[in-house]
């Protein structure tokens, strides 16, 4: 018992803050650019995540749609873009049901 005490206090744990990523494919582009365009927006919290992918969802040439708790990887062929919360004019996929159709 002492020396698992011991162990645990010697432990460093790492408080860097959790991130997810909503990835899309955005046929749109894919098609005008003439190849793969992958769309990837950061989000801060789970709950933020969620509100993207329902955008994301409501939006006609966006496909695949995925949350990712690592950030995504995509070879040299899909053109990415990243953008987030503060990075451009993104803001608007963090209020829910933006894009919604009535």
């Amino acid at each position: 018992m002492i020396v698992e005490t011991e162990i645990l206090e010697n432990v460093e744990i790492n408080h860097a803050p959790i991130k997810y990523w909503v990835s899309m494919t955005d046929k749109f582009f894919s098609r005008v650019q003439r190849i793969t365009s992958k769309l990837i927006i950061s989000c801060e919290t789970y709950q933020q995540a969620l509100i993207v992918e329902a955008n994301a969802l409501n939006r006609s040439e966006m496909k695949y749609v995925n949350i990712c708790h690592k950030k995504p990887y995509y070879p040299s062929w899909y053109m990415v873009y990243e953008h987030g919360k503060h990075l451009g004019d993104y803001e608007s996929w963090f209020k829910l049901d933006y894009f919604k159709r009535n």
